[in-house]
């Protein structure tokens, strides 16, 4: 028996239900597929559990590509006014947090279900639990899908299936296969928004500083973030160093200012002469924490008055705060990676419509396109957005 469709979606995702949700609202008949036995999956986990659903100061500078421009129409079409105009109409409550940042109040259920909601008044049809074994052109039109519980057939097939980040949830490589099996380029991949790993001299070093967080501004030499840093048993992770993981390239070294807001250098010649028999362990407890000190100035003469102190050690001092030099060992990879870089050539498709230029009918949209935000809702926004345009045309 074969399940005949106008829209078949490969993927309960977010861009895939939002598509799924703008076909059905034009009358297609538009079934969902996805294997695992869950909607949502990575909606539910984000944020905490509290889904950081979209960002006020979307813009594409805040978006990775190979071709940066192309994200532009699909955020344009369908920004985080339109978002938050169907938030407002479920009344799911929210709020702010740094740079913009949305949050559900209460849980990533809220817009999970709202999607689900709205889903089932455009009668789009959830089949989970299924796994596709086979994908090929029809003769004529369309695309022929063979899973375990049944044929399909569909005149526009979408996927929507996401990258490779967290596959503990279910990710696979299914999308770019598909994309490589009818001729569409992809990019390589590697995992972003990721905790930086350390090389073992570093990681036996830094040990103790094990869940201190820090203000810091972290760079390499083509970017740069001002945000926590958070040191771990594993490395370095928090906003700001998830932030940084996204543009650095393997061996690259990162360097990071512990101490932004401060000149270092003109506090401490200014003690020098204010409080001459201050100690340097306690006149930089103002600024850092004591374990911090003790790690990264292992070595200088902490417990010395700073009358004591050369010219070329304060100079030393004020290059470890604000210039401290470290090259990851590299990334814990796409086990705790928010998001999969690269993808989908963006050349590819359409930017209006995600189609393929090359092969009618087939779409992608989310996380398998090579289009990768920021940290803080960028994300969610990008899929909102591409589901929402392919929803238009499918």
């Amino acid at each position: 028996m074969i399940t005949h469709a106008d829209v078949i979606i490969i993927g309960a995702s977010a861009s895939g239900l939002m598509c799924a949700i703008e076909a059905g609202k034009r009358g297609r008949n538009v079934v969902v597929l996805d294997h695992a036995n869950k909607a949502g999956k990575k909606i539910l986990m984000s944020g905490g559990g509290r889904c950081n659903f979209t960002n006020y100061h979307i813009d594409a500078e805040h978006y990775l590509s190979h071709n940066r421009h192309f994200c532009k129409s699909a955020l344009s079409r369908f920004t985080q006014w339109d978002f938050l105009a169907l938030i407002d109409k479920y009344q799911i409550p929210f709020h702010e947090r740094s740079h913009g940042q949305l949050f559900c109040d209460e849980s990533a259920k809220d817009i999970l279900n709202m999607l689900l909601s709205e889903a089932r008044k455009a009668n789009v049809t959830l089949q989970l639990n299924t796994e596709i074994s086979a994908i090929s052109q029809h003769t004529g039109h369309g695309f022929n899908l063979r899973t375990r519980s049944g044929h399909y057939h569909c005149r526009s097939l979408v996927i929507a299936s996401g990258g490779l980040s967290i596959p503990k949830i279910g990710a696979t490589p299914f999308g770019y296969q598909l994309a490589k099996q009818f001729g569409v380029k992809v990019w390589p991949t590697r995992a972003g928004l990721v905790p930086f790993t350390l090389q073992p001299s570093d990681k036996a070093q830094l040990a103790e500083l094990s869940g201190i967080a820090i203000d810091s501004h972290v760079s390499t030499h083509q970017q740069g973030f001002r945000e926590n840093t958070l040191f771990t048993h594993r490395g370095l992770s928090g906003p700001a160093i998830l932030q940084l993981s996204s543009y650095w390239h393997t061996g690259e070294t990162i360097t990071i200012d512990l101490c932004p807001e401060v000149a270092i250098l003109d506090e401490l010649k200014s003690l020098q002469q204010q409080r001459p028999k201050l100690q340097l362990n306690n006149a930089l407890h103002h600024w850092l924490p004591k374990r911090v000190i003790s790690t990264l100035l292992k070595g200088l003469p902490l417990e010395e008055p700073l009358l004591s102190l050369a010219p070329h050690q304060l100079d030393e001092i004020d290059a470890l705060i604000h210039h401290w030099k470290i090259i990851p060992n590299g990334t814990e990879g796409y086990r705790t990676a928010e998001v999969t870089i690269g993808g989908v050539d963006c050349n590819a498709l359409s930017s209006k419509t995600m189609e393929s230029k090359q092969v009618t009918g087939l779409f992608f949209i989310g996380e398998v396109v090579d289009v990768t935000g920021w940290l803080g809702g960028y994300n969610f926004q990008w899929a909102w957005s591409s589901g929402w345009c392919a929803g238009q045309y499918v």
